[in-house]
């Protein structure tokens, strides 16, 4: 045994501590190995793979490993050939792959038609789910209640829920179950069979279930099985693993339950805390040091995770030096947080080992706009163009189009029901009947559609507003479109009647206002989104080593980088509002906060502005230990002291926070000069020369520390 890890350290220079080799060499029965953030757990993996091929002589052929992702899948082969380069393949797979592999088999004799994967079919899936939803609400579906509906059917079919309790389940949207249920029958009674990705694992379950022949075949096919990334896995995938070992279950488990961040897709992290209920024999192993991150980021993280209650108990560590502090930043507006980043990347000399992190894709498109502007190299993780084709985006240019081109009556049809006029489904038809002339638009409306005196009396305002309109910025555009013409209004109707997050479609405006507000006129902010969406593509499909790297959390684990600024960290985000009224999706935003910090390996900052995340106010008391939770948010009254403390009087001193603000140059009493950074009413944030430091302000006024310079 000693052999193997010495041959390996003087071939690949790879030396493991005392727990990896013991998860190395525990090949006989199953084992659960929980793997902290950066503690080398692929590498055991290959590893162990490899000492069961090398030292206890099984053939390649006899070991199976499933992983979450085909990326991770790839990822692992490439590492066993670099690591083994002489020994015969593995086989690597997604837990899909296998579930397909097994479907195929069992529906040999059945025809059956793959209908996800190829959106372009009639019969894919996207355009069956579109359909169905504009049969049931006489309403085209958005793009993001097709993946939220997309989502709604994985999950219900990874939960192995049956469909007597479908209708005690929380809909995405009014509707969504009933779509479901005409989806789940039409594809039963297709002929030929009608199969998605979530039914290969489906399908595959039941086989497994109910044909003995088919099982013992594929049991018999391995002797070993390794799982990575199982906390991801969902109940149909863990049970599918369960039959495939039930024969020699020798199964190894890698997870980390503190990194499970994936519950709404139907992972079951749970699993994991009930291992030995499945298999009472099971052993379970901690790989707790973490080689990835500098010691204070690595102790902030292990101190905030323990704040959850589902889950193993685990204290990660490091030996790596203390380094330096996690620094958080709480800025006065979004537009001081992009400030504030380009600041701070403009005083980079490389960017390939930096990368900015949030909760959702929509935080990346003003940054992206920032970028693109200032010549920034940048990758996308996961790139999402759909902002550019959102409704919301393709409503204002359709305004915008119209209030330019008034005599196109085609282009007025397709917002009419988006403003305040009141349009009646027959209206709306013979609107959209309606072909363009020389004339303006409205004149040929009021001559072709009986309209009710309230309407004509809108439209002639309307068409005032536009006319007004032509004059204007884009900003002004899009405020006037939102405000004159009644399109938020529309959008508070439509997301109550929708089931539809109106924060999140607000917010796209706001984003359409920052983008447009440099530019002079329509036609430029036009160009602009076409530029954006461009780079977006682009930044999808190219990676360098000298980019920037733009991710969601979600789409950040497995990656590491020496700097890592998390950004839009506000309630409301993250944690959610429905995070924050459910226990279970509170724990697992806590974890994808995690998730995000343990990316970082020297430079940790965690940015807010507006109402502050409560999982930083969290982190704040792990760092700073000392700051009772009252004082951190107000400061309490001092205490009288037992001797008079006498401070000389400073005549210049700030008297009022009305004297501060961002950008301003200020002298400590202490620290000496600065410059503000921040300011808000409990606390102020400097940046010294070599150091930024934040001071309760209470503090500050009453003994007299400040002075404008």
């Amino acid at each position: 045994m000693s052999d193997f890890f010495e041959r390996k350290k003087q071939q690949l220079g790879v030396e493991l501590n005392k727990i990896q080799k013991k998860a190395v060499t525990k090949t006989q029965g199953p084992l659960l190995l929980l793997a902290c953030p950066g503690s080398g757990k692929t590498t055991t993996m290959i590893m162990r793979i490899g000492y069961l091929i090398e030292e206890q002589k099984v053939s390649p052929k006899r070991i199976k490993a499933i992983t979450f992702s085909r990326a991770s899948a790839k990822d692992m082969l490439e590492r066993y050939e670099r690591f083994f380069p002489e020994l015969s393949p593995v086989d690597f797979s997604t837990i899909h792959s296998l579930a397909f592999q097994i479907t195929r088999e069992h529906l040999a004799s059945d025809d059956y038609i793959m209908i996800e994967g190829n959106d372009v079919n009639r019969l894919s899936k996207k355009r069956l789910l579109r359909d169905m939803y504009a049969t049931e609400n006489d309403e085209p579906i958005t793009d993001d209640q097709l993946e939220e509906l997309v989502s709604f059917i994985s999950f219900v079919k990874n939960k192995m829920l049956p469909k007597k309790k479908w209708k005690q389940l929380d809909e995405p949207f009014p509707s969504a179950i009933d779509i479901l249920t005409t989806y789940e029958e039409f594809k039963e009674n297709h002929e030929p069979r009608l199969v998605d990705f979530d039914d290969m694992l489906t399908v595959a379950f039941d086989a497994l279930s109910k044909n003995s022949k088919l099982l013992a075949k594929y049991q018999q096919r391995w002797d070993y099985v390794m799982t990575d990334e199982s906390q991801d896995t969902s109940m149909v995938q863990h049970a599918i693993v369960e039959m495939l070992v039930e024969r020699h279950r020798n199964l190894c488990v890698v997870a980390d339950d503190d990194q499970s961040i994936y519950t709404w897709r139907a992972a079951e992290p749970s699993y994991l805390l009930k291992f030995r209920e499945v298999y009472p024999d099971a052993y379970i192993m901690k790989m707790e040091r973490n080689y990835r991150s500098s010691g204070l980021i690595v102790s902030t993280a292990n101190q905030f995770i323990k704040t959850n209650k589902l889950r193993h108990d685990k204290n990660m560590f490091t030996h790596m030096p203390e380094g330096e502090p996690v620094m958080l930043r709480r800025l006065a507006s979004q537009e001081a947080q992009l400030k504030y980043i380009v600041k701070e990347l403009s005083g980079l000399e490389e960017y390939g080992d930096t990368a900015i992190l949030y909760r959702n894709n929509s935080s990346s498109t003003l940054l992206m706009d920032e970028l693109d502007r200032l010549g920034i190299p940048f990758y996308m993780k996961d790139a999402d163009n759909r902002f550019f084709s959102h409704w919301v985006v393709q409503d204002v240019l359709n305004f915008m189009r119209f209030i330019l081109r008034p005599d196109r009556v085609d282009l007025y049809s397709k917002v009419a029901s988006k403003t305040n006029a009141y349009w009646s489904a027959s209206q709306l038809r013979q609107l959209g009947r309606m072909e363009a002339t020389k004339k303006h638009a409205f004149d040929e409306i009021t001559l072709a559609i009986q309209l009710k005196d309230y309407q004509l009396r809108i439209i002639g305002e309307q068409r005032k507003v536009m006319e007004a309109s032509k004059e204007m910025t884009p900003v002004k555009v899009i405020r006037a479109i939102r405000r004159d013409i009644g399109y938020d209004q529309m959008l508070s109707s439509r997301a109550e009647k929708f089931g539809m997050k109106l924060d999140y479609l607000q917010q796209i405006l706001s984003t359409l206002e920052q983008i447009a507000e440099p530019l002079p006129t329509m036609t430029d902010f036009a160009k602009r989104l076409k530029q954006l969406e461009a780079a977006t593509n682009q930044a999808k499909i190219e990676k360098t080593d000298d980019m920037l790297t733009l991710s969601t959390m979600h789409s950040s684990k497995g990656l590491e980088f020496d700097r890592v600024y998390l950004i839009d960290l506000v309630e409301g985000v993250v944690p959610t509002e429905e995070d924050a009224e459910d226990p279970a999706l509170l724990e697992e935003a806590r974890r994808l906060f995690y998730v995000g910090m343990t990316r970082a390996k020297r430079h940790l900052e965690l940015i807010s502005y507006d109402k502050e995340s409560r999982f930083v106010e969290e982190v704040r008391r792990i760092a700073l230990p000392n700051m009772k939770k009252t004082e951190a948010r107000k400061p309490a009254p001092l205490a009288a002291p037992k001797a008079k403390i006498t401070m000389p009087d400073n005549p210049d001193a700030v008297s009022s926070i009305d004297e501060l603000h961002i950008g301003a140059s200020i002298r400590h009493r202490v620290f000496g000069n600065g410059k503000i950074i921040e300011v808000d009413e409990e606390k102020i944030g400097i940046q010294f020369a070599k150091e930024h430091k934040e001071f309760l302000l209470e503090i500050c006024l009453q003994y007299q520390l400040l002075e404008l310079v």
